[in-house]
């Protein structure tokens, strides 16, 4: 599906329209038996759910598992010979509970640099609660040497009671180490990390931009996305800033809430400048229109793709204005974090989010195996 940049708005308006428009759902746009793309199963995860995956410049692969229920051995993995091991160690996978910047708590994300580096984002948030004082953190791990380099615990400042870290976007460029994007899904904002003195901002919190859309009310599978309890009470699916991904230059940070479907920009030099108000910030975020319902973006030198839950798919956003979907097929159950390979794929975890127990009434719903896939771009 490709719809030209003039009209898009107005053409995903219309793609959005049917018997469910009046009762404010979005139907699938794709029946179930079409397929798009040739997707690949690279790795079947038979055990805790999956969120994060990222691919290094030299093709090894690394995830993530938060804590969220399952047992979680180990919350960061690569992903070697068909087997998952514990990245960089087993003990650096074990909270501390003397000291929570020592130690991986719940992770949400795992980032491979340029550098030969991974990133990993720790929300120290076990089962979305308030985040452990002095555990949300920043780690860097040096990938030739499979040894924490640095660690980076965020101030106190920019770390709310109900701050959930959920996923984040680098630009070395800037300063003497470089800059970090950070999105926080929990109190609704952009962070904005200085790598070089530790110092944070919180910018456009409770922006329209990083908050839920109130009138948002998703259908996955074929039915209405709300949280569940076992006594049938239900509660709005509303979670804020999720997805990330910045522009080949670093001028640009596009972002999206979970609950939207909307896609969001933000001119970086703007965001990261403690000069510039917030209000400034606020009036210099764009409204890209809509994109559908996305957990993780990513992007590269051509394109920005992004995850569509709602309809089982992989979109892009090509540099012309145009949506392209790149992969649609019914094993795409909830398609959450996005990595681009330098072997020409795009990988992504899908990791049926919606078929957890919080949504279904109190029953896991979820059958294993999980799955990461690819697919050629």
């Amino acid at each position: 599906m490709k719809i030209r940049c003039k009209s898009a708005v107005l053409a995903l308006a219309v793609w959005a329209a049917g018997p469910l428009a009046a009762a404010g759902l979005a139907p699938d746009s794709l029946p179930a038996e079409r397929r798009a793309g040739e997707i690949e199963q690279v790795f079947a995860f038979t055990d805790a759910m999956p969120t994060g995956v990222s691919v290094a410049r030299d093709g090894r692969i690394f995830v993530n598992f938060p804590r969220w229920g399952d047992e979680v051995p180990y919350t960061v993995a690569e992903i070697r010979d068909g087997k998952l091991l514990p990245y960089p160690s087993a003990a650096a996978n074990q909270p501390n509970a003397s000291d929570p910047a020592d130690g991986f708590i719940s992770v949400q994300s795992v980032v491979a640099d340029t550098r030969n580096r991974l990133w990993v984002l720790d929300t120290a948030a076990p089962n979305f609660a308030s985040p452990r004082p002095g555990g949300a953190k920043l780690v860097a791990i040096d990938l030739k040497r499979n040894k924490i380099q640095k660690t980076y615990v965020l101030p106190a400042e920019v770390v709310l009671e109900h701050t959930y870290l959920n996923d984040v976007r680098f630009d070395f460029s800037i300063g003497k180490q470089g800059v970090a994007y950070i999105t926080d899904s929990g109190e609704n904002a952009l962070i904005v990390l200085d790598l070089n003195t530790g110092k944070a901002l919180r910018r456009l919190a409770n922006h329209r931009s990083t908050s839920p859309d109130a009138e948002f009310l998703p259908v996955v599978e074929g039915r209405p996305l709300q949280r569940r309890d076992a006594a049938g009470k239900t509660q709005p699916f509303a979670v804020g800033a999720d997805g990330i991904a910045l522009s080949p230059d670093g001028a640009t940070l596009y972002y999206c809430p979970l609950s939207s479907r909307r896609l969001y920009a933000v001119p970086t030099a703007k965001l990261r400048d403690a000069g510039v108000s917030d209000s400034e910030v606020n009036a210099a975020v764009r409204d890209l229109g809509i994109k559908g319902a996305s957990d993780g973006l990513d992007a590269d030198a051509s394109a920005i793709y992004a995850g569509d839950y709602e309809h089982n798919a992989i979109r892009k956003l090509n540099p012309d204005g145009s949506w392209q979907t790149i992969a649609h097929d019914p094993r795409i159950l909830w398609p959450d974090s996005l990595s681009v390979g330098k072997d020409g794929y795009l990988y992504f975890t899908a990791n049926q989010l919606h078929r957890q127990a919080s949504f279904q009434g109190g029953r896991d719903e979820r059958e294993k195996p999980y799955s990461l896939f690819r697919v050629k771009l």
